[in-house]
């Protein structure tokens, strides 16, 4: 062992016994969190930083070990924008949805269920070599995992106000989750993590390309989860002097969003954590995915990290 000055020693001490009291203090939110299920939406910008991704990766495997199973299902609009401008398609959007025709949703495909969906699977047995935890990677259409229906939406012709409906070909809705697969494998002896990407086998036969909030809230309703945790690109919930909001109920959500205080993409983040609630979740968290450990800040201290809705 290499000698170090007192100064040196004392700070290492200190910093054991900082991390010894984390720990410690963590031990109540542990034992209410052992042998439930959470279910993880990571998108947003922040899955394009490299070292945002691997320390996600660490706080999953982190949460495995502690007796928490945790089932990760994830985005990935910037990877297929970046991947559909390479190959000259311009992408359009309706409501915050893209529009997907059949080349677009091969793309989508391609992405999120290839590049995006097994380096994050690969990013969490990275992480988990030491202990054995495997992150597998699946997308919507393995063991049926998630069934869909084509997406309708409407607008109004500005002119003469008249709704028109809007095709946003192979964008679909989630209707049905069918989580023996996830179960399979969270509750098997070994310590895997399913990774699932949001495309979704069809109810007509075709593939599509669902909402990865709305596939998470979906998978956490089916799972019925101890926690859906939306990880994103804000701080959470802002009330009308722009302050976040620590904690609020289902009807206040909905308050929200009549008073049009949420707007914008918030709207649909709220409305997809209230279905989670309505399927059965017992509390959903929109908190920012972009700082390091918001998962471990949000289930393992008493302030949490984002907005809780119950």
């Amino acid at each position: 062992m290499t000698k170090s000055s007192p100064t040196t020693l004392a700070e290492r001490l200190e910093t054991g016994f900082a991390t010894a009291r984390t720990l410690a203090e963590a031990l109540p939110f542990i034992q209410i969190y052992d042998r439930e299920t959470v279910v993880i939406k990571y998108g947003g910008h922040a899955m394009g930083d490299a070292e945002t991704a691997r320390k996600f990766a660490a706080d999953v495997v982190l949460l495995k070990l502690v007796g928490i199973q945790p089932v990760v299902v994830h985005g990935g609009g910037p990877q297929i924008s970046a991947m559909l401008e390479r190959a000259g398609v311009k992408s359009r959007f309706v409501d915050g949805l893209r529009v997907t025709d059949e080349a677009t949703m091969e793309v989508a495909e391609m992405v999120l269920a290839g590049a995006v969906n097994k380096e994050l699977a690969h990013l969490i047995s990275q992480a988990g070599a030491e202990a054995d935890v495997r992150g597998v990677g699946l997308s919507g259409k393995d063991g049926r995992i998630l069934l869909a229906e084509k997406a309708t939406r409407t607008r109004k012709d500005p002119d003469s106000l008249i709704e028109a409906a809007v095709d946003l070909g192979f964008v679909g809705e989630p209707r049905h989750v069918d989580p023996t697969l996830i179960r399979a494998l969270i509750e098997a002896k070994e310590d895997y993590i399913p990774v699932i990407a949001p495309i979704a086998a069809g109810l007509d036969g075709a593939t599509y390309n669902v909402n990865a909030d709305s596939a998470a809230g979906a998978v956490a309703g089916a799972l019925a989860a101890k926690r859906f945790l939306l990880l994103t690109d804000v701080e959470g919930v802002l009330d009308g002097d722009k302050k976040l909001i620590r904690e609020m109920s289902r009807a206040d959500a909905k308050k929200l969003i009549d008073d049009g205080v949420a707007t914008g993409g918030m709207i649909p983040k709220l409305e997809t954590c209230i279905a989670a609630l309505d399927a059965g979740v017992e509390a959903a968290v929109i908190l920012d995915g972009r700082k390091p450990h918001a998962l471990l800040v949000e289930l393992f201290t008493d302030h949490g990290a984002g907005t809780l809705i119950r």
